[in-house]
């Protein structure tokens, strides 16, 4: 804390004054409301939206709103929010993020803000990192939403569910989550307030701009009203370099994977490739294509194999030299899993782009998938910023403030605690090597465990996580080891954790979601009295002491770790151990460092705290967060521009949607191509240059002329005639058309039609883009801006696509035949298509939903998609 931080202060108890004289009138409402009975509180609920209706503001309802929302947690599970609780519930209901300490009980504090905002019927999304927290407080905080009216949906992977309470027989032995019924993914988004993950609401988002009718849509329309995300850092930082991807297999190229995956361990680091760590990049050198080009039997392997082989290639050596088991993932039945760099969980249903990922799957011999195309894609920046109304809660977001103010407009608060901190922060202790780093790491758990007191690790992979684990079964110190391979039993494991002794070795602790209650749950002791005697000595033993094997790239991460310790006052401790071998120092540390410490000739598992090391350390991360906000920041600004044209897709897919009928549209798409047609073979208003053949030849690929249409052209006045003429006949031609197929089957194979063009052409816009970004890069060179050339490059395509998608259906529109079979769904009737554009848009025979073998149109299940899905061809 600096010198003047302590004399003026750090401004953040200024920013929380005004909530307190609302706290206050919250507070004065108690005493009558205690007195109401059930009944009468859950008809305030009603009482507020008929006053909202009135007119009424939700800010004029607040202090009534969370008075009763409080009684109700009161009366559901006996649990009544503090104070500080209720700023915190402000903070999120104003649209900015609470910042409020582990253990403060972030869960119940949103409820607050739910239950005001879900007064006004839009419907309230809850974000959290994983189905299991999603699944969790939906189930347990539904019955305080539940008792007060208003209903609650969950979203998981391939399940959705309805908060519905059931009456369990006392003898009956109860189970977690009994009060969710499965339903549809609708259902549950029609709900009042709706749980789910960042990736499930960022992936139904996708998959609703991919349906080929209204009622496939889960979200509902206009659906993105009020958000709050928990571990908001987590989510909208963290994982925000990774943008969110629906694709489908494109071509098999397994057999070059496993080919290069066996050329790549051949080569040697700086004779055939150099590494650079920092920017997590590997280059191959002219001596390194040389060995590769023989090895292949290539003489030039870019003329001779091409972009692809190069691809390839360069693909294998970043999988074989940059990404490592057990630390970037997993593998697991005879899959690679990514394991997430900020929380240490397997990223289910996430894949590597580019063809990284089956790489890294013919590296470690694995089934190599087929590469895949990209259908749809958002990052979650994008996603978010769509909400009306956004907040997020944490116990660690000031050291992002900056981040979440520019990109997001969302303001940080720190909400006090309840209790006073009591968590005593040690230094560093710094060793020379990781080896007599871990043994130290070692001798302390043995030390602290052994007077009774508990310990929780925390490494930063899986491979170092196992590494101690061994050490401590060597030492002869029980323990339980979480991590990714194993975090079904998260929950159990963490739980147990401040029991007395008691050894936890996890992986990275961000949003586990579950308190470290000292002495261990009190639902697990015979009588309160028990629970009671075996809290007060795990105080006495100091509370949870927290180890840090390894300084994290972001000080929110080491920060979260700490913050297990000294929940609601309790007392506790913490310490990090860093070693000179460790990534972060031998990387970004000052040489000065490394020698200082060479000259004092330290054994490798005696410690030293040093201020210029602290001061290194502190150095490198401020330095690595700036460098990835960078990257989050580079991503989302190609994003931005990929999101006007986004926006505009999807506003046009929804239209045609919601649309009874298209015909008229229809009539305007043909007269502008006839338009466009006419002007550019016909010149000016009248002249002999004017080309009628090629007008002809190319209407006549559009819809059936009659015999004497190159004479009645000729006999044109001038070039308004001519169009007003050729746009009667298509007309004709239309209603012809239409009285053939019947109207009903034409408005219905109108839209068909419409939606599968966009979305054909929409995927071939996207790999477009893909390839402009890449390409961009070098006009650097050429002294020009790469993003001013994205973008002005990316209008032209997006220009060049909305005519393609007007000309190939106007184009197609003519040509179908439909093989009437009225009492069966549309999407399941054959379809007999005919012209140059048939393959391209034919849909494909019924296909059996859940399935995992390929759809005629050549797809397969993509990422993370819902198990009945559907494919890229509408089905």
């Amino acid at each position: 804390m600096s010198f003047l931080t302590k004399i003026f202060g750090d401004g953040k108890e200024k920013m929380v004054a005004r909530y307190w004289p609302v706290v206050a009138d919250i507070n004065q409402l108690e005493k009558e409301l205690e007195s109401f009975s059930d009944e009468k509180i859950k008809s305030k609920t009603q009482e507020f939206r008929e006053r909202l209706a009135g007119g009424e503001a939700l800010d004029d309802l607040l202090p009534e709103a969370f008075a009763v929302a409080r009684e109700a947690a009161k009366r559901t599970l006996g649990q009544r929010p503090f104070d500080a609780q209720l700023i915190g519930a402000m903070v999120l209901h104003e649209g900015k993020i609470a910042e409020m300490k582990t253990g403060e009980g972030k869960t119940l504090t949103a409820t607050l803000a739910i239950y005001l905002n879900a007064l006004e019927g839009k419907g309230v999304h809850v974000v959290t990192v994983n189905d299991y927290l999603a699944k969790r407080d939906a189930n347990w905080m539904g019955n305080i939403f539940h008792f007060l009216g208003l209903t609650v949906g969950c979203i998981q992977h391939e399940q959705s569910f309805l908060y519905e309470p059931k009456k369990i027989d006392v003898n009956e032995v109860t189970v977690e989550m009994q009060n969710l019924r499965p339903v549809s993914r609708g259902e549950a988004y029609l709900a009042d307030i709706t749980y789910g993950t960042n990736n499930e609401f960022g992936f139904d988002y996708l998959r609703d701009n991919m349906v080929a009718e209204v009622n496939e849509m889960a979200q509902r329309s206009g659906g993105h009203n009020f958000a709050i995300v928990d571990e908001v850092d987590s989510i909208l930082i963290d994982e925000a370099r990774t943008p969110l991807i629906i694709s489908a297999p494109d071509e098999d190229s397994a057999k070059l994977y496993e080919t290069f995956a066996k050329i790549a361990p051949r080569l040697l680091e700086n004779d055939d490739y150099n590494v650079d760590e920092k920017m997590r990049a590997v280059t191959l050198t002219e001596a390194g294509i040389e060995k590769v080009e023989k090895i292949l039997g290539l003489g030039n392997i870019y003329t001779e194999g091409g972009v692809k082989y190069v691809h390839h290639l360069e693909q294998a050596l970043r999988a074989q030299v940059l990404f490592k088991l057990d630390r970037d993932y997993v593998v697991k039945n005879n899959e690679i899993l990514i394991v997430d760099e900020f929380t240490g969980r397997l990223m289910q249903g996430r894949r590597y782009s580019e063809g990284l990922h089956q790489a890294l799957e013919a590296k470690e011999g694995v089934p190599v998938q087929k590469e895949s195309r990209t259908l749809a894609t958002i990052t979650f920046q994008n996603y978010f910023r769509m909400y009306k109304k956004l907040a997020g809660m944490t116990g660690t977001a000031f050291t992002s403030a900056e981040e979440f103010s520019k990109v997001y407009k969302l303001e940080v608060i720190a909400v006090p605690t309840n209790k006073p901190m009591a968590r005593q922060d040690f230094p560093d202790s710094v060793y020379l090597s990781e080896k007599g780093k871990f043994l130290a790491v070692a001798r302390e758990i043995k030390e602290r465990s052994q007077r009774g007191q508990p310990v929780l690790v925390g490494t930063v992979s899986i491979e170092k996580n196992e590494l101690l684990s061994a050490l401590l079964k060597k030492e002869g110190v029980a323990h339980e080891l979480l991590n990714a391979k194993n975090h079904e039993r998260e929950a159990q494991i963490i739980a147990a954790a401040g029991r007395k002794g008691a050894v936890t070795v996890a992986t990275n602790m961000a949003g586990r979601g579950v308190d470290i209650i000292l002495g261990g749950r009190p639902d697990e002791y015979e009588s309160p009295k028990a629970w009671q005697a075996a809290h007060q000595e795990v105080i006495d033993f100091g509370g949870l002491h927290i180890i840090g094997t390894e300084r994290h790239e972001a000080r929110r991460i080491d920060d979260q770790l700490r913050g297990r310790a000294g929940r609601q006052g309790d007392p506790g401790s913490s310490r990090f151990f860093v070693s000179l071998e460790d990534d972060l120092m031998r990387i970004f540390a000052p040489d000065r460092v490394k020698s200082m410490m060479g000259f004092l000739k330290v054994p490798e598992d005696q410690a030293i705290e040093n201020k210029m090391v602290s001061r290194a350390i502190e150095s490198a991360q401020a330095k690595i967060e700036g460098y990835n906000f960078d990257i989050r920041k580079h991503v989302l600004e190609y994003d931005d521009v990929m999101n006007k044209q986004r926006e505009t897709i999807y506003r046009r897919r929804r239209e045609v949607l919601e649309k009874e009928s298209l015909q008229e549209e229809v009539q305007e798409m043909m007269a502008g191509e006839i338009t466009k047609i006419v002007k550019f073979h016909a010149p000016g208003d009248w002249s002999d240059d004017w080309n009628l053949e090629e007008i002809r030849e190319i209407l006549k690929t559009i819809f059936p002329l009659p015999a004497d249409v190159q004479q009645n052209m000729a006999d044109a006045k001038n070039r308004d005639d001519l169009i007003d003429y050729l746009v009667s006949l298509a007309r004709a031609a239309y209603r012809e058309k239409e009285e053939k197929m019947g109207q009903s089957k034409m408005r219905e194979i109108e839209k068909m039609f419409y939606l599968r063009t966009i979305d054909m052409f929409w995927m071939e816009h996207l790999d477009e883009m893909t390839y402009l970004r890449d390409s961009v890069r070098l006009r650097a060179y050429g002294q020009k801006d790469p993003l001013v050339e994205y973008k002005n490059e990316g209008i032209k395509l997006f220009q060049r696509l909305l005519t393609t998608i007007q000309t190939s259906f106007i184009g197609s529109i003519f040509k179908v035949e439909m093989v009437a079979q009225s009492t069966v769904d549309a999407r399941e009737r054959k379809q007999v298509l005919s012209g140059a554009n048939a393959q391209a848009i034919k849909a494909p025979a019924k296909h059996e939903p859940g399935r995992n073998d390929p759809c005629p149109c050549g797809a397969t299940k993509p990422d993370g998609a819902r198990k009945k899905y559907k494919h890229c061809c509408g089905r």
